[in-house]
């Protein structure tokens, strides 16, 4: 054992985040922790590196054992260099210590070892805090998001890492390619309580279909125990034996058990702008940083149901290209000219920039008091529900949001815009896996040009049919190969990337659904809620029963109805399955 938590309990005042969970890790363990924006995983990961303290619950340690501790945002003094901030973290310092630090930040790609902190970019800054990570010699590495603002090159080093790594680890991230390649056990943060699943991602979403459906079979027993034992007692039960005081203790012991929380999809509808058969006309654009060229004679036409991944090394000017795009920047040669009906929406990281007192709310009716959606017009508020912020919740300051809610919200103001061509600037950055679920049919749908800057495999081979690459120098080059495919012409070989056995299956090719598929998934959908209702009335018709021949029929029917309840889930799970890859 490397180290355990005991009923561990953190509140912020919103409800406890954490509520009694235990966890052990063992040597050469790897978990993924996954779960929504807000679910808890950080606060679990700052418990366990000693960077918080939990309100109630310990955290023990084996005798000698040490951790080491990737945050999302370290603070550090952006006067120190690169090299020193790196050697600040080490856990000791001399020549040996420096060569180690300059070999990591040298694999980084981070060459010029004098470059002040505070000079550095996002994705610059990402690999000094990962540097300092791997530096410090550990027998549990817990890393919180490390892919985020990595170009492939990187995270296809660093998965490479990690699948070498000999000791345990604990990992936050929203990369499903990457949890499969790099980890072996997951653990699911979920309204406050953890669950852990002895196998990859994959294995993880059959397990987590399969305990939701145990569940809600537990439920329904529960349920219908208690609407019977609650006639008993008003019939005037007596506590006169002891068989009826166990039985009347029972019942209190059951009703007190909370109801099962039965999650809120996440709901993303908006309706788009008409848009014409002109959309974005690209001419010999130019545009240079420094004298450093980013893009040089780009010329391009975007349709109007443009699907184009934006692909290149960190700093290559991806960025650059949705803001001249967006007119936020004028080119510095050629012309970017927009259709007449063009209404752009820009997902931005902006929201790390608004002041964190401002409340939620606000903050979203700044883009609109109401948005015309598919079921009519409907407040800010609503809207605010459908992306999962309960009116409680909306009154709060941003402050108390975690980086995927952020982004969330910023999704959320760009939607109420509605554009018809859409530019999302690493969209998958800190949004949850069931988000970026809801995200990619949401783009399928979506009738206009989407325009996407990603490192993510999944993402971009699932919603993308082309790629736009930007290479040295400036030059921009259009492939229709998914980026599998260009990974495995390109970075792959390169990058000696893990062994087979590893591989994900999120990794390949997307598997699209055929339209009656997708025809027959969406009608299951309600289906299935209406044969789960049929089940608790006949429940309740039986709790009311006290004849044997309607009780023996109504059971009949109860069993023909679970059984087809049955079927139907293993269609949809199936279905479910093929349209996420």
């Amino acid at each position: 054992m490397i180290c355990s938590a005991n009923n561990l309990v953190r509140d912020y005042g919103m409800g406890k985040v954490l509520d009694h969970v235990s966890l052990v890790i063992n040597e050469k363990e790897k978990w993924g922790v996954v779960g929504v924006n807000g679910a808890g995983k950080s606060t679990l990961l700052r418990i366990l590196a000693g960077a918080e303290q939990p309100d109630a619950g310990t955290v023990s340690w084996g005798p000698g054992k040490t951790v080491s501790w990737l945050q999302q945002d370290p603070q550090w003094d952006p006067q120190q260099t690169v090299l020193q901030v790196v050697l600040s973290q080490a856990r000791k310092q001399g020549e040996t210590e420096e060569y180690e630090a300059r070999s990591i930040l040298t694999q980084l790609k981070m060459n010029d070892f004098s470059q002040l902190l505070g000079q550095c970019s996002g994705g610059q800054r990402r690999r000094v805090a990962l540097a300092c990570a791997l530096i410090r010699d550990c027998d549990l590495l817990i890393l919180d998001e490390p892919t985020n603002h990595l170009d492939q090159q990187m995270i296809l080093w660093l998965e490479k890492q990690l699948s070498r790594f000999n000791k345990a680890l604990l990992i936050v991230t929203h990369d499903r390619v990457f949890l499969d390649r790099v980890t072996d056990r997951i653990l699911e943060v979920d309204h406050g309580h953890l669950y852990a699943y002895q196998t990859d991602f994959s294995g993880f979403l059959q397990q987590k279909a399969q305990r939701l459906a145990e569940e809600r079979a537990s439920e329904r027993k529960r349920l219908a125990y208690l609407r019977k034992e609650a006639q008993w007692i008003r019939r005037g039960a007596q506590a006169r034996s002891t068989k009826s005081k166990d039985r009347i203790e029972r019942f209190h012991q059951l009703s007190a058990v909370p109801r099962l929380h039965n999650a809120k999809p996440l709901v993303m509808g908006s309706v788009s702008s008409h848009l014409g058969s002109s959309v974005v006309d690209i001419r010999k654009l130019c545009y240079s940083v420094q004298e450093k060229p980013l893009i040089d004679q780009f010329s391009m036409l975007i349709g109007r149901h443009e699907r184009l991944g934006i692909i290149g090394e960190n700093g290559c000017g991806k960025t650059t290209l949705l803001r001249l795009i967006a007119q936020q920047l004028k080119p510095q040669s050629g012309t970017i000219q927009l259709g007449e009906t063009v209404r752009i929406g820009y997902f931005s990281q902006e929201l790390q920039e608004l002041d964190p007192s401002m409340r939620i709310i606000d903050l979203v009716r700044q883009a609109g008091e109401t948005i015309r959606t598919e079921d009519g017009e409907i407040s800010a508020s609503q809207m605010l529900q459908r992306f999962l912020f309960e009116p409680h919740r909306q009154w709060q300051p941003l402050g108390l949001c975690s980086g995927g809610e952020k982004r969330r919200l910023g999704l959320l103001r760009v939607l109420m815009q509605a554009p018809n061509v859409l530019l999302l600037d690493e969209p998958t950055n800190d949004l949850d896996i069931p988000t970026l679920m809801v995200l990619e049919e949401f783009l399928d749908e979506f009738d206009g040009a989407v325009l996407a800057v990603s490192h993510d495999r999944y993402f971009l081979d699932r919603v993308c049919e082309r790629l736009l690459v930007f290479e040295p120098q400036g030059k921009l080059t259009l492939t229709h190969q998914s980026y599998s495919e260009f990974l495995q012409q390109t970075c792959l070989p390169a990058a000696a990337a893990p062994s087979a056995q590893k591989t994900s299956q999120p990794s390949k090719t997307r598997i699209r659904l055929t339209y009656m598929e997708k025809r027959e998934l969406e009608e299951l959908e309600p289906e299935l809620q209406q044969l789960q209702d049929q089940l608790e009335q006949l429940d309740q018709a039986m709790a009311q029963t006290q004849a044997y021949p309607q009780l023996q029929q109504l059971s009949d029917q109860r069993r023909q109805l679970s059984d087809l309840l049955e079927q139907k889930t293993e269609r949809w799970m199936e279905l479910s399955e093929k349209a996420g890859g």
